[in-house]
C-alpha cells in the first residue's frame, strides 16, 4: 500500500527554496526512507497558496511559452521547473467527472480508471480540492508472475503527504468529486529509463502491457534493418554484452525481427524471454518485423563479431 507520510508543522516555503533544499540535500530515490524524507518540504511547499497561481498567471502571460519548452507530458500536468537529473518537480490537474473538459473528450485523456505502477518513485501532496480516488493494489516486482493484491479504495486528501514506491504499488486514478489539484516530487536516475512500467489487468491482478518505450528501440531496429553488416554487429553486441537485461532484450528482439525468415529468429526471442517477459516464444506471432531484403539461407546466419570496446 502507498505509504502516508506526516507532513510536519513547518510554514510555507516558496518554491525557490524547495529546489535549493533538493539540490544541496543527498537522498537515493532507491531508498524508501531517504526518499521519504522528503516529504515534509513538499508539504510546506504545498502551504504556501499562491505559488501556483503566480507560475499559472505567468505562463498564460507568455502563452505558456516555458511549458512547451520543456514540458513533455500532457496538458493535465504543469512543471514548476524543468527536469533536473535528480528531480522533478509538477503539479498534476484532477477534473472532475461533471466538468467540461471530461464531458468533452472522456477520461482517457487523464489516465482515469487504467490500474499502472510507476518506474521511479514519488511524493504527493494534496494541495486544491478534496483530491482523486484511486483503486490500489500492491505487486512484487521481484515475483512480476504472481497476481497483483487489492488493498482498497482512497482519496488523497487536502494536505495529505503520500509515497507511490517503485515498481510496487499499483493504482487507477478515478475522477474527483471536484476540481483538485496535486503536487509531485518524482525521484530521477538514469537507471529509471531502462526500467518498464506496466499496466495491469484489474481482473485477474496480471501485468497487461509494458507502458514504457525508449528512443532505443527504434534505433536498434533501424540498425538492425537498414545498417548493413555493421549495424548487425552492433546490435549482436548489445545483445550480448549491454549490461542491461531491457536493452539486450530490445537487440536481440531487433535482431529476430530482421531476419523473419531464419531459424534463428525464434532462437533469438527465446533467449530474450528471460530478461523481458514480453517477450517470450508463444508470443512471437505478435513480434510485427519489417521485411528484410535479404532473409538468412543457409549459410547466412546474424553474426556476433565483437566490433564495440
Amino acid at each position: 500500500m502507498t505509504r502516508l507520510i506526516d507532513p510536519g508543522i513547518g510554514g510555507a516555503i516558496t518554491l525557490d527554496d524547495l529546489v535549493e533544499a533538493l539540490e544541496t540535500t543527498p537522498f537515493d530515490p532507491h531508498d524508501e526512507d531517504s526518499f521519504a524524507a522528503l516529504g515534509p518540504l513538499l508539504a510546506r511547499l504545498g502551504r504556501n497558496r499562491d505559488f501556483l497561481a503566480d507560475l499559472a498567471i505567468a505562463e498564460l502571460k507568455t502563452r505558456c511559452a516555458g511549458q512547451s519548452a520543456a514540458n513533455s507530458y500532457g496538458a493535465q500536468v504543469f512543471l514548476l521547473r524543468p527536469p533536473n537529473r535528480r528531480f522533478v518537480l509538477r503539479a498534476n490537474f484532477w477534473p472532475s467527472g461533471d466538468d467540461g473538459i471530461v464531458q468533452a473528450s472522456g477520461t482517457a485523456p487523464f489516465v482515469y480508471g487504467m490500474a499502472h505502477d510507476h518506474n521511479f518513485p514519488f511524493l504527493t501532496y494534496g494541495y486544491l480540492g478534496p483530491g482523486y480516488w484511486s483503486d490500489y493494489w500492491e505487486h512484487d516486482p521481484d515475483r512480476p508472475e504472481q497476481p497483483m493484491r487489492f488493498t482498497g479504495r482512497r482519496r488523497i486528501e487536502p494536505g495529505q503527504l503520500m509515497l507511490y514506491r517503485m515498481c510496487r504499488d499499483v493504482h487507477a486514478q478515478l475522477p474527483p468529486d471536484a476540481f483538485s489539484v496535486t503536487l509531485n516530487i518524482l525521484g530521477s536516475h538514469p537507471s529509471h529509463r531502462w526500467i518498464d512500467q506496466h499496466r495491469f489487468d484489474p481482473a485477474t491482478g496480471a501485468i497487461a502491457d509494458v507502458l514504457t518505450t525508449a528512443p532505443s528501440e527504434g534505433l536498434a531496429t533501424i540498425a538492425t534493418h537498414l545498417g548493413g553488416g555493421n549495424g548487425l554487429d552492433l546490435i549482436d553486441h548489445l545483445a550480448r554484452r549491454h549490461p542491461h537485461p531491457r536493452m539486450r532484450a530490445t537487440a536481440l528482439a531487433a535482431l529476430a525481427s530482421a531476419r523473419p525468415d531464419c531459424p534463428e529468429a525464434m532462437a533469438l526471442i527465446a533467449r530474450a524471454a528471460p530478461d523481458h517477459p514480453a517477450l517470450d516464444p508463444s508470443a512471437a506471432d505478435r513480434v510485427q518485423p519489417i521485411r528484410a531484403k535479404a532473409p538468412c539461407g543457409p549459410g547466412d546466419s546474424i553474426r556476433s563479431r565483437d566490433t564495440v570496446a
